[in-house]
């Protein structure tokens, strides 16, 4: 027989790690077009030889290290269900600390204007702007692809309260200016053997490295974004853990104001804010 029970069960011993069952699961529920509760509660269910191969090679391929998000084509993120390609960034959960302190900024009863600079599949974006309808999003890529995906995102998902323009960081934005300005920017330095593992292996190089030591695009940010601000608006990076010190520096350089960073779960300084 060839039921749910037991090709979860092949499935978890082909795959390593701790999450292999979980992954197995993910996987079948894609195949079938089902979620993983339905998996349990019809588990002596029967699918086809053609979703049997389907479901093999995808196994396959996820015991070559290819992500789940891109052989699924999708990656929940703040309760959102976000649309993935391999031209864009895999959302991280870590980056919700971001989101959750840019929406302790933005008053939810008042009209305002958001930038997120390089959006990749527009989950910080599409995120503000379900939670604050009043706010006016725009989110920005040099990568025409990303920008396909996050305004593919925003149409399924059906919220009209965002824009898209194409550009590099502070460069999209034109002669406007933000109340709030929000980035999770490529922090990775060139060289990092990180790189090489996991699934950084299998995402676009342009979304994670920034130079020789990982501030390339934060600094480009930083010193233009004072001109994309209005007085007192405020400007959060997400950035590596051991970064926050550097990042200080860099906002301080250019006269912002209230700079301090905030940690992840795990006890990091994942975000550093400032105001203008």
């Amino acid at each position: 027989m060839n039921d749910v029970r037991r090709l979860l069960a092949a499935a978890t011993g082909h795959l390593a790690g701790a999450d292999s069952r979980i992954e197995a699961e993910r996987l079948l529920a894609h195949v079938l077009g089902r979620s993983r509760a339905w998996l349990f509660a019809w588990p002596e269910f029967e699918p086809s030889a053609a979703q049997r191969a389907c479901f093999e090679q995808l196994v396959d391929a996820r015991r070559r290290g290819e992500p789940i998000a891109y052989l699924t084509g999708r990656r929940e993120f703040w309760s959102l269900d976000l649309a993935v390609t391999p031209d864009v960034l895999i959302p991280r959960p870590e980056t919700e600390l971001l989101v959750e302190l840019a929406l302790a900024r933005i008053a939810p009863d008042r009209d305002c204007v958001v930038a997120d600079l390089g959006t990749g599949s527009g989950a910080i974006a599409l995120a503000l702007a379900r939670e604050r309808p009043r706010a006016r999003v725009l989110a920005t890529d040099a990568s025409m692809a990303a920008l396909a995906v996050a305004r593919g995102n925003a149409e399924r998902l059906g919220i009209a309260n965002v824009a898209f323009a194409h550009g590099d960081w502070c460069a999209a934005l034109g002669d406007a200016r933000f109340d709030l300005i929000v980035s999770n920017p490529p922090y990775i330095e060139a060289g990092d053997p990180h790189l090489g593992a996991g699934d950084l292996r299998y995402e676009p190089a342009s979304a994670l490295v920034s130079g020789s030591d990982g501030l390339d695009a934060i600094r480009a940010i930083v010193a233009a974004t004072s001109a994309h601000l209005v007085r007192g608006g405020w400007l959060l990076l997400e950035h590596g853990w051991d970064q926050a010190g550097r990042v200080h520096e860099l906002l301080s350089a250019q006269d912002f104001a209230d700079v301090h960073s905030m940690c992840d779960v795990g006890g990091h300084e994942r975000v550093t804010l400032a105001r203008h």
